[in-house]
Order: C-alpha cells, then structure tokens, then sequence
C-alpha cells in the first residue's frame, strides 16, 4: 500500500507528461495532469479504458465528438476512444490508463 499526495505533486508540462506518472503496473497507470489557464490537450487516440477525476477547477472533456463539462469532485470513466480536453480556468486532475482487455 502507498499513500499518494495528489495536491502536492510537482508537475510537468503535456511534452513532458511521462514524468507525471505517480503510479505504474502492468494493467493500469495514474498520472497528475494541470492544465493552466486556456490549457489543453490535443486530440488523441487511447486504445486503454480512462478515468479523469477533477481535484480542482473545471476542464472539458470531449470523447468521440461528445463534450462533458467536468468540475471538482466529478470524474468521466470511458472505454477506448478519441479524446482531448481544454480548460479556460485551469484544472489538476488524475489520469488513470486501465488496459483493455476482452470480456470474460
């Protein structure tokens, strides 16, 4: 068990999104992600499941062509899909990659 401070986590830019990974095992990975004021992440391809989870602010989330606006204390679970994201505020959230796998 570890015990994760996700206020305190220092962050790195979108270029550099890798080194925010805060946890990693074969199925899954969590991340910090902070978009600043007008931040945004461009449109991408995820062949994994995501959570988003929102810890502070407000960001749209767009999968598949479809927007939801996501505030504090809200989170967006999607299959594999096409999706980006921006904020006009700002936001810091948890990104979370589960491995697709066939049903059993």
């Amino acid at each position: 068990m570890k015990v994760f401070d996700l206020g305190g986590m220092e962050v790195q830019p979108y270029a550099q999104r890798d080194m925010n990974v805060f946890y990693r095992a074969p199925e899954f990975k969590a991340r910090i992600i902070e978009l600043p004021q007008g931040g945004e992440i461009p449109r991408c391809e995820m062949s994994d499941h995501v959570i988003f989870l929102v810890l502070a602010g407000q960001a749209d989330v767009t999968v598949n062509g479809q927007t939801s606006s996501l505030g504090e204390q809200q989170c967006l679970i999607t299959a594999p899909a096409t999706f980006s994201m921006k904020t006009e505020k700002g936001a810091r959230l948890v990104g979370i990659q589960i491995a697709a796998r066939p049903p059993y």
